[in-house]
C-alpha cells in the first residue's frame, strides 16, 4: 500500500515507523528539513520537504499513485486542505485527518465532511480519544489500560499483578477449571519487560503485567480475580483545564451527576474563568498544580484519582508525583515525549497515557487490510489487540480455531456472535459475521490480516 503522511512530528513519525515496518510504501512530508532528515535517517521511508497542503508537494510525493493520505500536522486547516487537494486533484481513495479544535467536531456540522463538501473519510480527534481513555481509567482503576472492542461488548484490560493476586503461580489452563463461567482469556504477559503469548501450562507471577480480553460486563469480576478491587473514582482532581481536561470534567458531570466530585487546577486566568462558566458542578481553582498549598486546597490528599492533563510533560509528571505523595489514591498523567520513558517506572505514578500512542492506535484501525475494525498497540508496539470480522469468503470461516492456521504468537481472546460474547476453545468453529478480538505479536499482524481477507475465490 502506498501511503502519504503529512506531518513528521511525534504522531506522524510513529505512524510512519509502524507502517514502514509492515512493508508499506511510505512517504512522509514536512516543511522542516530537520524533521525529515531525522525520520529518513532512522526509517525506511521517503521524505519530502514541503507543505503537505500544496499540490506541487503532494505531486512530488507521488500522490497520483497513492492509496491513502494521513494528514497529522499541528494545524487542523492544513490537514483539512491536504485531504481536499488529495481528493480533488489526485483522487486518493482514503483520506484521514487529525482535527483537534472542538469547533470543527460539533455534531451539527457533520455534513461538512461529506464527499460533496470536505471529503475526509476519517476524522481523528486526539483530545476526544485521550479523554475517553482517561475516563475508562477512572471507571476501572484496577487496570492500567482499558480498551473497548465490538461496540463496547468486549474489553481488553491490562493488569499489574501484586502480592495479593489470588491466581499467581496458577497454570492458566486451571483458571478455566476453577472459574468455568468466567468470560475472559489471558492473551499476553509482560515479564521483565518482555512480551509473550502464554500457553496453558504457563503461570502468572507477581510483578507481571497481564493482558486480558473479557466480556465487558465481567470487568470488575476479572479485576477482583486478579487482585484489584479498587472502586471507580468519585473524587477527582484534574491538573490542566485544556481541551482534554475540560472534556474529561464535562463527561464526568454528564455520566455521573452529583455522585462524582471534580476539581480542576488551571494556571491561566482567562481559561480558568472560561471553564468555570462552561461546567456546572466542577470547582475550578486558579493556580499552579506544582504548588503544595494549592494541591491541598484542591483536596489531592483525599482524592481517589489525581489526573495531570496539562500540555507540559514535566508539570504532569511532577504534579502527579506530588499528589501521590500527599495521599492521592491513584495518580496518572499524560506524557507526550518518549525522552522520559527510562525514568517513568521509578516514580510511583500509577499510569502514564501517551497521546501519540492513542492517536496512532486510532489511525491504524483504518489502515489495516482485510476486515480489521479495531486496533490497539501494546507495550510500545511489541504486540497488538485487533478486532476482525469474519466474512463468508475469509480463509478462517468454517474452520475450528485449532485448524484455522493461527501462528504461534496469535491468540483469539473472544468472539461476538449475534450480540453475544463467548470465549472460544480449540473446537469452536468460526462463522461468517463473527466479530473476533485477537492478540498478535507485532511481527504476526500481517498474518492476521491475511486470515481475514476476502479470498480470491470470491472474485
Amino acid at each position: 500500500m502506498k501511503i502519504l503522511i503529512c506531518g513528521a512530528g511525534q504522531v506522524g513519525r510513529g505512524i510512519a515507523e509502524r507502517l514502514a515496518n509492515e512493508d508499506n510504501d511510505v512517504t512522509i512530508i514536512d516543511h522542516s528539513p530537520g524533521l525529515i532528515q531525522a525520520v529518513t535517517d532512522n526509517l525506511d521511508v521517503q521524505g519530502i520537504v514541503g507543505h503537505g497542503s500544496h499540490p506541487d508537494t503532494l505531486e512530488r510525493a507521488g500522490a497520483r499513485d497513492a492509496d491513502m493520505i494521513i494528514a497529522v500536522t499541528f494545524t487542523d486547516e492544513v490537514n483539512m486542505m491536504a485531504c481536499q487537494i488529495a481528493h480533488s486533484l489526485f483522487d486518493i481513495p482514503t483520506k484521514i485527518a487529525r482535527v483537534r479544535a472542538q469547533a470543527y467536531l460539533d455534531p451539527q456540522w457533520r455534513n461538512l465532511y461529506s464527499r460533496e463538501n470536505l471529503p475526509i473519510d476519517v476524522i481523528i480527534s486526539p483530545e476526544t480519544a485521550v479523554g475517553e481513555m482517561v475516563l475508562r481509567r477512572l471507571a476501572l482503576p484496577g487496570a492500567f489500560e482499558a480498551v473497548h472492542f465490538v461496540d463496547e461488548l468486549v474489553i481488553a484490560l491490562a493488569i499489574r499483578l501484586n502480592d495479593n493476586c489470588p491466581v499467581v503461580d496458577t497454570p492458566l489452563k486451571q483458571l478455566t477449571e476453577l472459574f468455568p463461567d468466567l468470560q475472559a482469556t489471558v492473551v499476553g504477559i509482560v515479564r521483565n519487560g518482555k512480551l509473550f503469548v502464554p500457553h496453558g501450562a504457563d503461570q502468572m507471577l507477581v510483578g507481571d503485567d497481564v493482558y486480558v480480553i473479557a466480556d465487558r460486563t465481567q470487568s470488575e469480576r476479572v479485576l477482583g480475580l486478579f487482585g484489584h478491587e479498587e472502586k471507580p473514582a468519585r473524587r477527582v482532581v484534574i491538573a490542566g483545564g485544556g481541551n482534554i481536561g475540560l472534556y474529561v470534567a464535562r463527561k464526568l458531570e454528564e455520566r455521573y451527576g452529583r455522585s462524582v466530585h471534580v476539581k480542576i487546577i488551571e494556571k491561566d486566568r482567562s481559561r480558568a474563568d472560561f471553564i468555570a462558566e462552561d461546567l456546572k458542578r466542577t470547582m475550578v481553582l486558579y493556580g499552579n498544580s506544582l504548588e503544595q498549598e494549592l494541591l491541598l486546597e484542591a483536596g489531592a490528599q483525599d482524592a481517589d484519582a489525581f489526573v495531570a492533563l496539562t500540555n507540559d510533560d514535566k508539570v504532569n509528571i511532577l504534579s502527579a508525583v506530588l499528589a501521590k505523595n500527599e495521599g492521592a489514591e491513584q495518580s496518572f498523567c499524560l506524557v507526550s515525549s518518549a525522552d522520559f520513558n527510562p525514568i517513568l517506572g521509578t516514580l510511583g505514578i500509577d499510569t502514564y497515557i501517551s497521546p501519540r500512542a492513542v492517536t496512532v492506535s486510532s489511525i491504524l484501525r483504518h489502515v489495516r487490510r482485510g476486515r480489521i475494525r479495531g486496533v490497539h498497540p501494546i507495550q510500545s508496539g511489541d504486540g497488538e489487540i485487533l478486532e476482525a470480522e469474519a466474512l463468508e469468503t475469509s480463509p478462517v470461516v468454517g474452520k475450528a480455531v485449532r485448524d484455522a492456521g493461527l501462528p504461534d504468537g496469535v491468540r483469539i481472546g473472544a468472539i461476538v456472535r449475534n450480540g453475544k460474547v463467548f470465549i472460544p476453545n480449540g473446537a469452536t468453529e468460526i462463522r461468517p459475521r463473527d466479530r473476533i478480538v485477537i492478540f498478535a505479536m507485532a511481527g504476526l499482524v500481517r498474518d492476521v490480516e491475511h486470515l481475514f481477507r476476502v479470498s480470491l475465490e470470491y472474485f
